[in-house]
This record gives C-alpha cells, sequence and structure tokens, in this order.
C-alpha cells in the first residue's frame, strides 16, 4: 500500500508551481546528548565541523536549502538520481563523518566522556516528491507536503541511529532489483510510521554501520591492501624534524612548496592554532581551503593532518604527514586518504588519482628542497 502523500505528489498538478525534486536529509544522532553533557562552547565548534564535512561531501551537487540544528536539507530538482548515486552519496557523507570523528577523538580535548563515547553518528532520510521553491528576502524556503513528510520521518521508529531511510516516493522511480543489488553491503527492511494529518507512510531502511570497516584508523598502518583509497609518498630529507615540521605549519611558505600554488592566504590571528583554516590561490585559478586538524608529537613520530576542502574530485580527503627523526636526518611519510566510495570507477583510478599523486610527488620534492636548504644557511 502507497501512502497518501507520495500518491498526492507524484500526481501532475494543474495551476501551481511545483517541481519534482530529490529531498536529502543527513541528520546527526547523538546531537543533544553531546550538547548536553559537553556545553555549548566546545559543542559548536564540533558540530559545525561536522555540519561543514556534511556539505562538502555533497557529490550530487545537491542545493542545501538550510541547517537545523542538527540536520541539513539538501534538495535537487528534476528526476531522480539513480540508485548507485544514492547510495554513494550515503556512502561518502558517512565515510567523511566518521573518518572526522576518529581523528578528532585523539586530540583529549573533553575531561570526560570521550568523543565516542557520545555516539555520534549519520542517519540519512531520502524522498522524492514535488516542492515549491520560494524566495523569502535572501533566503529560500521549500514548501508542500512533501517537504513536511521529509521533516517527519527523522522521527520513527526505527531502531538503531545509523541508517539511510528511502520512501516509496523515492522507491518508486528505481527498478527493484537495481534497488537490492546496491544494497548487497547491508540488508534491506521494510518500515512503516503513521503521522498525523499525513497518514501511513511506508519506506525500506538500511543501516550504515557495516561502512564502519572502511572507516581510517588514523593509528594504524595505511597500506594499500588495507586502504585503496589511499597511497603513500616518502623520502629522507637531511634536515632535523622540527625545522621540517615547522616549515609544514608555516602557512607563509606554502607556495614556496606546495605545486602550482602561487599564493596563500590565512588569518594571522589564528596561525598555527589546530582548526585553523588557509586558502591556497591556484596558478590556473581557483582555490584549494585546507584545515589543520591536529599537530602530534609523540616518542615515535611527530604527526601533523590537514583537511582538503572545496576539492570535489575528492571532498574531505585528508593528509597525513608523519616525521621520524633519525641520525642527521628526516623521513618523512606523506599520505594522502580520500573516502571516495567509487573505487573501481576508471576516471577516479586512472585520471584523479594520477593527477593528486603527481601534485604530492612534486610538493614532496619541493619541500624537501626548501627544508635541506633552509638547514644548509642555519649552518653557515
Amino acid at each position: 500500500m502507497e501512502s497518501t502523500v507520495t500518491n498526492i505528489s507524484l500526481a501532475p498538478h494543474e495551476a501551481d508551481d511545483t517541481q519534482p525534486a530529490l529531498l536529502f536529509i543527513p541528520d546527526i544522532s547523538g546531537f543533544t546528548r553531546f550538547m548536553h553533557e559537553n556545553g555549548v562552547q566546545y559543542s559548536r565548534n564540533l558540530i559545525a565541523d561536522l555540519l561543514e564535512i556534511i556539505i562538502e561531501a555533497n557529490i550530487l551537487n545537491m542545493e542545501v536549502c538550510e541547517i537545523q540544528g542538527d540536520a541539513i536539507l539538501f534538495y535537487k530538482i528534476g528526476e531522480a538520481p539513480a540508485i548507485d548515486q544514492i547510495v554513494s552519496q550515503c556512502k561518502q557523507i558517512f565515510l567523511d563523518f566518521q573518518n572526522y570523528l576518529r581523528i578528532m577523538e585523539r586530540n583529549d580535548i573533553l575531561s570526560s566522556p570521550k568523543l565516542s563515547e557520545n555516539k555520534l553518528t549519520l542517519k540519512v532520510v531520502v524522498h522524492y516528491g514535488r516542492i515549491s521553491v520560494t524566495q523569502i528576502r535572501d533566503h529560500i524556503k521549500l514548501m508542500g507536503t512533501d517537504v513536511i513528510l521529509a521533516h517527519r520521518l527523522l522521527k520513527n521508529s526505527i531502531e538503531g541511529s545509523e541508517y539511510v531511510l528511502l520512501t516509496e516516493g523515492y522507491l518508486n522511480t528505481q527498478d527493484p532489483e537495481a534497488v537490492a543489488h546496491n544494497f548487497a553491503w547491508s540488508q534491506l527492511k521494510d518500515g512503516m510510521n503513521s503521522y498525523e494529518h499525513v497518514g501511513e507512510i511506508r519506506y525500506k531502511y538500511a543501516f550504515l554501520t557495516p561502512l564502519r570497516l572502511l572507516v581510517t584508523d588514523p593509528e594504524a598502518e595505511h597500506t594499500d591492501k588495507q586502504y585503496p583509497n589511499t597511497f603513500s609518498l616518502r623520502d629522507y630529507f637531511k634536515a632535523p624534524a622540527e625545522l621540517v615540521l615547522r616549515v609544514i605549519q608555516n602557512y607563509r611558505l606554502k607556495p614556496k612548496w606546495m605545486h602550482r600554488v602561487k599564493s596563500a592566504r590565512f588569518d594571522t590571528k589564528k596561525v598555527n592554532r589546530i582548526g585553523t583554516n588557509y586558502f591556497c590561490e591556484m596558478e590556473k585559478g581557483g582555490s584549494i581551503e585546507m584545515q589543520t586538524l591536529q599537530s602530534r608529537v609523540t616518542p615515535e613520530k611527530i604527526e601533523v593532518i590537514e583537511k582538503m576542502a572545496n576539492f570535489k574530485m575528492f571532498p574531505n580527503a585528508l593528509i597525513f604527514y608523519h616525521l621520524y627523526q633519525e641520525e642527521g636526518r628526516t623521513l618523512l611519510t606523506l599520505e594522502f586518504h580520500y573516502s571516495r566510495v567509487s573505487v573501481g570507477d576508471y576516471f577516479y583510478d586512472n585520471f584523479g588519482r594520477k593527477q593528486i599523486k603527481g601534485f604530492m610527488k612534486a610538493s614532496l620534492l619541493q619541500l624537501k628542497h626548501l627544508c635541506e636548504q633552509l638547514h644548509q644557511n642555519r649552518q653557515k
């Protein structure tokens, strides 16, 4: 039995301005508890970062309509995206979200409880129906029964906190065999809820939990076999680790060693703070936004982690710098991590990876020359 709302929303409309559209709502589970246990000052910064992670992971090029506390309403007017695109989008957001949490957990900013114990995670509602787009001053507002339905479905009877929920409104646009095939990594289950003024709504849902096996462990050795979305480079520098670290963290020096970067923009009042963003203006136009996530010193190594934003080819990519001090020299391992789920795709495996790997190789070589020259100058 189809829901009343779904039938109405997909029926032909005369003399109105509604349009068929995808409604896609990622919602941060555990948000209220996290805010209550950790206070606004810390929570607002982390939640803001997590919301930015979700927006950056938008590989379907959806429009952002609004951010409501812990949820983001995306929409895309036109035909419903294919089920493989929807699944890829859900995987992208979930992995980027969890990768960021796994790294931030090591900051030890919270006294108690630990970040992992707050169980922050994601649930996603996917619906397809008809919407009306209205502009109120400088703001876009979506209206219509289907918008109400999508929001209502965030409150449902599913026992769990990380899942994707697909309404009949969306599923009716897809081949059932294709739907089943694209959820071979999880298990699709039937669900139903009844809402006042809306009626009985049927849907299918699948838990995102199996994807946790793909989350990057920042403490593990990142081999290509274990992490196919990773590649690493290494080289020996004839310079001490502390000098190499200072060069990496000096935003003013970025154009001197980052390949094809002509200048760097940053807030001089926030230099070297964790969480600081800086912008690399590229020689061929455009810019790449970078964010310093962590800088850690252990007896074994020095580690710096940066996030690469607004880079659509590899959204929310992570760059790991591992510095190992040896007698008279430093071993630098440079690792590039991306959670792009379309591993095996010809374009990304052959063109995308080749391009970014060439960029990293050239940057590593220029960084080596710069550090060694600075070290020689210090010894004169």
